[in-house]
């Protein structure tokens, strides 16, 4: 890929898929504006800030925006996260959040890349691995136990979060688990955000001793084939270190970078 493909596709990214908004909205989700601001209540064990571009706001503006954001969520007693996107404008945004205490995540990478790239063979899973679609609550609880193995890290939200979207709409996202006999050994799902010609990836994690064995990657190509499918032209994944060299030897390329800036009250 050259650069300018690189930038087309940021741009695509930019143009489709931002800001990031549910659409139909699960119950009990709210949007709200705050001038070039989204603030998405409800969705998560947290609030959430998008945006396309912050209209070029910046100085004494920026930084009173982002102080209605602490006290809105100090009011609630709720955290929220500031999603920076790498080339987001002014450049010191992410210094202005550090200063009205938000507080920087592990960065991943955004990448995107064409469907057709991934969905022409798709590769089986090793031997002993199946891989199936669920929509089933318990399925999600399943899900949610393998994540807390490998993250250590209570992820109920994920539950409550998913079943909400297939609640609202379930032709909007399909859930993919891996399983080794009774065991989820990895999960990842596809949403389809409407009036795009994107499928996004999300999820993807592994229990350690499942790793590297190629499930990761038949996981991907399955839900590219889910994507293609429904006329989808593009993926785009937001991928950690570890799995951006994969996502790229499929044909996917790095357009920008993605942060996320925590508030806890």
């Amino acid at each position: 890929m050259t650069d300018l493909d690189a930038r087309t596709l940021r741009d695509a990214y930019d143009t489709q898929l931002r800001p990031e908004i549910p659409d139909p909205l699960p119950a009990g989700v709210t949007v709200e504006r705050d001038g070039p601001l989204v603030r998405i209540l409800g969705l998560d064990q947290r609030g959430f800030l998008t945006y396309r571009t912050l209209d070029g706001l910046a100085g004494a503006e920026l930084d009173a925006l982002i102080a209605r954001q602490v006290e809105f969520f100090r009011a609630r007693g709720e955290g929220v996260e500031w999603k920076l996107n790498g080339h987001d404008e002014p450049a010191d945004l992410g210094d202005r959040l550090r200063a009205a205490g938000f507080v920087p995540e592990d960065q991943e990478t955004v990448v995107v890349g064409p469907v057709s790239a991934l969905a022409g063979a798709v590769p089986l899973p090793p031997d002993g691995v199946r891989l199936s679609e669920v929509t089933s609550r318990e399925d999600l609880e399943r899900i949610a136990a393998m994540e807390e193995a490998v993250w250590h890290s209570d992820r109920s939200h994920l539950v409550t979060g998913l079943a909400k979207e297939i609640e609202a709409d379930p032709q909007s996202i399909t859930i993919v688990v891996a399983e080794a006999g009774e065991t989820v050994v990895s999960a990842g799902w596809i949403r389809y955000p409407a009036n795009t010609g994107f499928g996004t990836l999300w999820g993807g994690s592994t229990l350690p001793e499942w790793r590297r064995k190629g499930i990761y990657r038949a996981l991907v190509a399955y839900r590219a084939r889910l994507a293609e499918q429904r006329g989808r032209t593009l993926l785009q994944v937001d991928c950690s270190e570890d799995s951006r060299p994969i996502l790229e030897r499929l044909g996917l390329v790095a357009v920008t970078t993605t942060t996320p800036y925590v508030y806890t009250p």
